[in-house]
């Protein structure tokens, strides 16, 4: 288990450097162990699937490597999802947990609102030394980094039957092969978060500026070009094919029990399904290439890491323990235990080498797929009603007959509202 703060200099020091940081961020619970000499309670928020095996590991930790705050401290965990943790925090720092798990896209909002003490001295080196790089960079911002990287399986990938699919790379095979087996192709392209795949595989992007406040100032957009309609092109070509299915949860269409699926585009969250109903014909890879005009181009996607915070304390005792709590949280044998209970993909680079991990199909598949993604950003609420509303457009066939001046022009209409979001 990794040892964490076992000398009381080291302590002190620890204490300085934290405090520094985080003495600009506003305050939390003040700690009542001074004056009551009673253990006071330490709040931490998380998913509600791996509770349980928070609460636990917790309570040994305090036994073992953080006894020396076991007279002072209780730890108490409660369910709350990371997008929830986030506009909680975001609404009510003070009522908010001491600790609490967060998606990277909401990294700036929490700085600004100063819910996020920022790391420093061996707490920010472990992170540093410990991590895959992508995963620090998103705990970062204006050269501090605020949080501790949990995951790195935030993105999707392609599960397929390989009995049916007879080459993985291509998109126009694939689509071939459900067509000739009389299966489907599901993905949903009415999401912003997946229709992307197209525009970021032709090389468009879109994107937004964040100020310190967290408030978002501009959009970067290359939508509105001749890579936005090779893009766009690419998935009129998806959608309009029969074995195309629109669908935004599908791994139980792999049934074999009046299922049809033999493709779906996800995430690691549907391994175990997808697995259970493909067996031996399980597999999972990349996003495949598809051809435009007889060009080929790497689908994208989005990107990301799952984080946790520490809320800024007032006692500086209670605020070491918090990042001493959530250092282990974080630590090599939390990421390697929920890999192995509940699937989580691991950021911690020992972890992520471990046999059983690059064993695991899912995991490997988004690994190489995170080569060609675009880590997400900070985007507008109204980024997802306008991508959502296009992708119905998409769905319905409105597109299939335009020219590309007429793509040029859904495009620019398009991007115009993408820039308007709020």
């Amino acid at each position: 288990m990794i040892k964490h703060i076992k000398a009381l200099s080291f302590i002190l020091s620890v204490i300085l450097t934290v405090t520094a940081f985080s003495a600009c961020f506003g305050s939390g619970d003040v700690s009542e162990v001074s004056q009551s000499g009673k253990r006071t309670e330490i709040r931490v928020w998380a998913p509600d699937e791996v509770v349980s095996l928070t609460q636990k590991a917790v309570n040994d930790w305090l036994k073992q490597d953080g006894k020396e705050y076991a007279g002072k401290y209780y730890v108490t965990v409660s369910a709350m999802s990371e997008d929830n943790a986030a506009t909680q925090m975001l609404t009510d720092v003070d009522a908010g947990a001491d600790i609490f798990g967060f998606a990277q896209d909401q990294l700036a909002r929490l700085v600004a609102a100063g819910a996020l003490s920022p790391l420093g001295g061996n707490f920010l080196e472990k992170v540093k030394t410990e991590n895959v790089e992508g995963s620090v960079n998103a705990a970062t911002l204006d050269n501090k980094t605020y949080a501790y990287p949990e995951t790195a399986d935030n993105g999707y990938f392609m599960y397929y039957d390989k009995s049916v699919v007879t080459d993985p790379s291509s998109l126009e095979k694939i689509l071939d092969d459900c067509q000739a087996a009389n299966k489907k192709f599901y993905m949903n392209m009415q999401s912003g978060w997946y229709n992307v795949t197209f525009f970021f595989g032709a090389g468009a992007f879109i994107g937004y500026d964040v100020d310190k406040s967290g408030n978002i100032t501009g959009c970067n957009s290359t939508l509105a070009t001749e890579k936005g309609v090779i893009g766009l092109k690419g998935m009129i070509s998806l959608t309009s094919h029969p074995a195309f299915v629109q669908s935004e949860n599908a791994a139980s269409k792999f049934n074999p029990q009046g299922g049809d699926a033999v493709v779906l585009i996800s995430g690691v969250w549907d391994s175990a399904t997808v697995m259970g109903y493909l067996g031996e014909n399980y597999a999972a890879a990349k996003l495949p290439t598809f051809m435009v005009e007889d060009k080929e181009y790497q689908m994208g996607s989005f990107g990301g890491y799952k984080l946790i915070g520490v809320k800024p304390q007032k006692d500086s005792d209670r605020l070491v323990f918090c990042h001493a709590l959530a250092s282990f949280l974080t630590g090599e044998t939390m990421q390697a235990t929920r890999f192995k209970e509940k699937g989580w993909g691991p950021s911690n680079i020992k972890v992520q080498n471990t046999q059983s991990v690059k064993n695991d199909l899912a995991l490997s598949a988004l690994g190489e797929q995170l080569e060609y993604s675009i880590p997400q950003g900070q985007y507008p609420n109204e980024f997802w009603n306008i991508t959502e509303a296009f992708g119905t457009d998409l769905n319905s066939g409105k597109f299939k007959n335009y020219s590309d001046d007429q793509l040029l022009e859904a495009l620019k209409s398009f991007e115009s509202d993408l820039k308007g979001a709020k």
